[in-house]
């Protein structure tokens, strides 16, 4: 809380918003999604870029594989909830996008659609891998279909971060002890 406060000092006359979302919790999506919904009607930029890297094998509280949960359903929840204000915003303002947020490890992934939550064999780096394709696959969809139904000022664009200093590094190591 600190930092932030700290970061919009910085800034000045920043307004910031602090909401809780958990991206493992599909009812926390939805609570998110609806309570964005009740208080904003613009969404110009939804960047999706939360996520778990290189954990041990868990389950997200609906049942999924935690890194496939977290890092990619959880965002298309979440991107499928708010689309509509998007393209609203768009329509409004002349465009808007949304942001996956990938990883140069997604040209390592494949999709294991015959064991794809990982139970029947789980290796934390593949796992990984099959979630920022998911990603990647999901984004490129999204905007395919967006053109497809005409909708040209709503833009879906990937990107992987490059390195970033964040504590991400050092939880999948933490959470093996």
């Amino acid at each position: 809380a600190r930092r932030i406060e700290r970061e919009v000092r910085d800034v000045g006359d920043a307004d910031l918003d602090v909401r809780e979302l958990d991206l493992a919790d599909l009812d926390s999506v939805a609570a998110f999604a609806d309570s964005f919904r009740a208080d904003y009607d613009d969404l110009d930029v939804l960047v999706n870029n939360a996520g778990v890297m290189a954990i041990p094998r868990s389950e997200t509280t609906d049942g999924f594989e935690t890194q496939f949960g977290v890092n990619h359903l959880g965002h298309f929840a979440l991107t499928g909830r708010l689309l509509d204000r998007v393209v609203e915003t768009a329509e409004r303002d002349g465009e808007a996008r949304v942001v996956t947020v990938s990883s140069g490890v997604h040209e390592n992934g494949e999709i294991d659609f015959d064991d794809l939550q990982g139970e029947r064999g789980y290796d934390k780096w593949e796992a990984y891998g099959q979630s920022k394709l998911a990603n990647v696959l999901f984004g490129y969809e999204l905007d395919r279909r967006l053109d497809a139904a005409g909708v040209v000022n709503v833009g879906s664009v990937v990107c992987h971060p490059g390195y970033a200093a964040t504590n991400l590094q050092r939880r999948g190591p933490e959470a093996e002890g």
